[in-house]
């Protein structure tokens, strides 16, 4: 009976490989999602720990924050881009749990996230939600609160308009882009509250810039950033 076992999941380890979503390598039995090798290689930013860092330098002046970080370094081709893809375009729901987990896992360390009272995802428009299926920021958010104990929000903001894409615009052009994007459902949800804002890759910052401002209108006492990956 054991050695039909092993030969059913050899023969789904053929049909279905079970490959790293960095670099496409057969994970071995004790590996999930991301090889050994890539973890080790991944350019983390260890920016929780600092609370002047790159990241909330390029919002300074945008928006009051009390911390902002983003766990990678973001480079086109490389390992975090390849994961993130994977998360946005290949269904791979559960790596964005896992970046998550290891997100949550560096905030738990750091005092400049001890207070959170709960975490939103940045919101898809309802068109493009249902284009992909699913918010792959919702599943970062679910593994930082998984790990850190706390609720996870997305009913809370919305995105109320659609907007053009951001890739090829400036900076200034995605803070026009952005304006009056976003609104709250739930005011009475944030009043005092420390929300920990969550989203998959910081560029200019023009989304959560929005976002942040809206929560912070609408009576949130602090929000604080993080995200999977920063493009420098």
């Amino acid at each position: 009976m054991l050695r039909i076992s092993r030969w059913g999941n050899d023969l789904l380890g053929l049909l279905f490989p079970n490959l790293c979503n960095a670099c496409g390598t057969s994970l071995f039995h004790s590996e999930n999602l991301i090889c050994t090798k890539c973890l080790f290689d991944l350019p983390f930013t260890d920016y929780h720990l600092y609370q002047e860092n790159r990241v909330i330098k390029q919002l300074w002046g945008r928006v009051p924050l009390n911390a902002a970080m983003a766990m990678l370094y973001f480079r086109k081709g490389a390992k975090a881009q390849k994961l993130i893809h994977s998360l946005k375009y290949n269904g791979r729901t559960d790596v964005g749990i896992l970046l998550g987990t290891m997100i949550g896992e560096r905030l738990s360390v750091s005092p400049h996230y001890s207070d959170i009272d709960f975490i939103i995802p940045v919101p898809l428009h309802k068109r493009k939600l249902r284009s992909r299926g699913y918010n792959q920021s919702s599943f970062i958010a679910d593994g930082i609160a998984t790990r850190m104990s706390l609720p996870s929000d997305e009913s809370i903001l919305i995105r109320s308009v659609s907007t053009e894409s951001q890739t090829k615009k400036t900076r200034f052009s995605r803070y026009e882009n952005m304006k009056a994007v976003f609104s709250i459902v739930k005011n009475d949800q944030i009043i005092g509250k420390h929300i920990l804002l969550v989203d998959d890759v910081i560029t200019t910052g023009a989304t959560l810039e929005s976002c942040a401002n809206v929560l912070l209108d609408h009576g949130a006492l602090k929000v604080s950033i993080a995200a999977v990956a920063f493009a420098e």
